[in-house]
């Protein structure tokens, strides 16, 4: 006989096997010797050899010792052989109550084949012992789609929609630190309302999109409804108001019945309200809607184990494991509703102790559970057959595992006695799945040996067939019924078309973003509900809402291509900036010279904005004209710098580029617009050339001079503003409106407007020189001394 090495501690299934004390270590007939070696040989995986050993040391007992008893059911379990440990099992029990603990091996035992049949290992990873967000996980109901919470994967409900554009169910938000999405920090919303409007009430900060709530409402009628009631029954149930929650839930059932997640809650709920037969009920259908679900098991076993009905919780229990082999809590409840199916039986008064259950005879019969036994029938009928035609192929399959008849007994208060008994033992050890690794299952009573094919395997082309139907589920999703869609619900309220880069407000208004743009400039209050905006204005959280743009990108493609285009022609206008030029009517600028504004007014905040929108960054400055509204010249300035503040003013920082001529006056939304015509010098060649430049330096040096000899404080207040004097242009037609110094030294010069816009207006770089020289000279005079 091959023993396995005494120093080995090679271990099995990753735990080493459990060692039950002897009730008498000293009695007569027990080798401890042989005892170790049945260990080492557990240890080592060879479990038949200890069965053998634990076997032959049973025999030479004259009373059964239910430590070995239980050695030998758990080395019979290891090895898969469930109907002989359940004889070994059966034995220890009737001579003690059997503890929870010291079924362990049983129940991973029966987790193990089974998650064989269920092909399912990759399920069972980590353990469910998680909270109520977790009990729901593999409730989906049904692919994600654009109308779904990504959070609860159901229809969205009071829409709430982050700064970042991404919409949740405003409940979901509850307690949520950053968007699902882009993991962008969720902020508190506003809180500074006086007023409320339509659907501005508060959860966590966040209000209703009311657009969007509307639309579902309307779209997803009875879905919507379900929602609404599957909500309410959930702050119900927070708040213990139980009869109000179930109240809800029904409806909520009513309205979606084929929701797994409302009948899981419900179930749970009728638990905790002690409705136990109600709580069956819904994790039956449960059950039988996610019927590889452990979670739904779960429920159900532990929904029959409250209601006293431990022969089926226990069936539902090893399903469970069956399916989630590594869920910890649930094997340890399948152990101690094992541990009283056991006891059940065998706590009777009027029961006869059984004698030595290995010396055959009438009077050793061991009373199996019947609980236990119909734990053990296939897991899942064939496709196609019937529950009778299922239990007519199970009978005349081969007993294989079978027992000799002194295993065989009568259940107490059972249907037929021990022909009773013995067909549903048949049923039993013909649905018992076959031993790891393919080993030969032996029959009590033959030498023969056959391998076992189990009844409730799952065909695999039925599981391919789920898979691709599944995969292309997630292809499918709510739709807008046709009849239900009509643009006008999509409308901004401010400018009557069709939503174009829909914006939410955070009192859930939601309008076109320039359209928002353009209110926030006059007033940083909502244009519906009047609420404060002015955190909102700060932040400029101006992000699309996601869901709506692909709302209207899908419905209604046509119509928004049509939008679209209208606004790129708007914008292809507001470019031209020989057509239509915004004017900026303030103050002198020039040519090269730095002009920075400060923008307050809401009309030159929309015009600031569509230079910058446009690309161009250009606009005209000109004085104020009494007569035509500003001058007929001025000069094109160029954003170098944008800096907002949190009141919507900014202070813009701008160079100028190019002088014009003023063709026309116009006006476009509040501010001036004008055609015009840029202005160039008028190049001169020979003499007048050889003049030009002699009057060029001969100005720059009177220039000089002139700064030079200015105070230490007005000097400093000059360069502060304007910087220093620009150096002498070797080429001075080089540039379009001349060197740069001149129009430096134009702009310190304490000139009137009038004065500084006639020398603008000149188109001959000598004509400019020759008024400056003598303005220098006029200055020079003047100057105090």
């Amino acid at each position: 006989m091959a023993t396995a090495a005494t120093g080995s501690r090679v271990v099995v299934g990753g735990e080493p096997p459990s060692v039950h004390p002897l009730s008498n270590p000293q009695a007569p007939g027990i080798c401890p010797e042989m005892l170790e070696v049945a260990e080492e040989a557990n240890r080592a995986g060879d479990f038949g050899l200890a069965v053998e050993i634990y076997s032959s040391q049973l025999a030479d007992l004259q009373q059964p010792d239910r430590g070995l008893c239980l050695r030998r059911a758990d080395s019979l379990a290891r090895a898969a052989r469930i109907s002989e440990a359940l004889d070994s099992y059966c034995a220890a029990a009737s001579l003690a109550k059997l503890r929870p603990d010291e079924l362990r091996l049983l129940v991973e035992s029966i987790a193990r084949t089974r998650e064989k049949e269920f092909n399912c290992g990759g399920s069972g990873g980590q353990e469910g012992d998680g909270g109520q967000e977790g009990d729901l996980e593999g409730f989906d109901e049904g692919p994600l789609d654009l109308f779904s919470c990504h959070l609860c994967r159901c229809l969205l409900h009071e829409p709430a929609t982050l700064e970042c554009g991404h919409t949740f169910c405003r409940r979901c938000l509850t307690g949520v630190a950053d968007c699902g999405h882009c993991k962008r920090k969720v902020g508190g919303g506003s809180s500074n309302s006086n007023n409320t409007g339509d659907g501005d009430e508060t959860q966590g900060g966040q209000r209703v999109n009311v657009v969007l709530s509307g639309l579902l409402e309307k779209w997803f009628e009875a879905e919507s409804r379900a929602r609404k009631h599957w909500a309410e029954a959930e702050s119900s149930r927070e708040r213990l108001l139980y009869a109000d929650a179930l109240e809800h839930f029904d409806k909520a059932v009513g309205l979606a019945p084929s929701s797994c997640r409302l009948l899981f809650q419900r179930a749970e709920l009728h638990m905790q309200m002690s409705s136990y037969s109600q709580a069956v009920q819904d994790a039956t259908s449960l059950c039988q809607s996610k019927p590889l679900s452990p979670k739904a098991h779960h429920l159900k076993a532990s929904a029959l184990c409250k209601a006293g009905r431990n022969d089926e919780a226990l069936q539902e229990y090893f399903l469970c494991v069956a399916l989630k082999p590594n869920w910890t809590k649930v094997k340890l409840e399948a152990q101690k509703v094992l541990s009283e199916c056991f006891s059940s039986v065998f706590e009777r008064e009027d029961m006869p102790t059984p004698l030595h259950p290995l010396q055959g005879g009438s009077a050793s019969r061991l009373i199996k559970p019947p609980a236990l036994l119909n734990t053990l029938s296939p897991l899942t009928p064939r496709t196609g057959c019937s529950a009778k035609d299922s239990e007519h192929s199970v009978l005349k399959a081969p007993a294989a595992g079978s027992t000799s008849p002194s295993l065989l007994s009568l259940f107490p208060g059972g249907d037929g006695g021990e022909q009773g008994s013995s067909k549903s033992l048949q049923i039993v050890l013909a649905a018992l799945p076959a031993p790891p690794g393919g080993l030969k299952r032996r029959h009590s009573g033959e030498g023969t040996s056959s391998t076992f094919c189990p009844p409730s395997k799952i065909s695999r082309a039925d599981s391919a067939c789920s898979s691709q139907s599944s995969a292309a589920g997630k292809n499918c999703g709510r739709t807008v019924p046709s009849q239900l869609l009509d643009g006008r619900d999509m409308e901004c309220s401010l400018c009557m078309r069709l939503f174009y880069e829909p914006v939410a407000t955070p009192c859930g208004h939601t309008f076109c973003l320039k359209c928002l743009e353009r209110c926030l400039d006059h007033n940083p209050n909502c244009p519906l509900c009047k609420e404060n905006l002015a955190e909102y204005l700060a932040t400029r959280g101006y992000n699309k809402t996601l869901l709506m743009e692909e709302v209207l990108q899908r419905y209604l493609g046509d119509e928004l291509a049509e939008r679209k285009k209208i606004h790129e022609e708007e914008m292809k206008e507001l470019s031209n900036l020989n057509q239509e030029v915004p004017v900026f009517v303030c103050t002198m600028a020039f040519p090269t010279i730095p002009c920075p504004l400060h923008v307050f007014e809401p009309r030159y905040r929309l015009m600031i904005r569509r230079s910058m929108e446009t690309g161009t960054k250009q606009f005209g400055m000109c004085i104020a004209d009494d007569l035509k509204g500003f001058a007929d010249y001025g000069c094109m300035l160029e954003v170098r710098d944008v800096k907002l503040f949190p009141d919507g003013r900014s202070v813009v920082d701008t160079i100028g580029v190019s002088r014009f001529k003023v063709l026309s006056h116009g006006q476009r939304d509040g501010y001036n617009t004008a055609k015009i015509e840029y202005l160039e010098d008028k190049k001169v060649e020979g003499e007048e050339l050889v003049e030009l430049l002699k009057l060029h330096d001969s100005v720059y040096e009177q220039a000089n001079s002139w700064f030079t000899s200015l105070r230490d404080a007005m000097k400093n207040q000059i360069l502060s503003h304007f910087g220093h004097l620009p150096p002498k242009d070797p080429e001075p037609q080089a540039l379009p409106s001349g060197p740069a110094w001149y129009w430096w030294l134009l702009a310190v010069l304490p000139l009137e407007s009038r004065a500084q816009l006639t020398i603008l207006a000149m188109t001959s770089l000598k004509d400019r020189l020759v008024a400056i020289r003598r303005v220098l000279i006029f200055v020079t005079r003047k100057r105090p001394r």
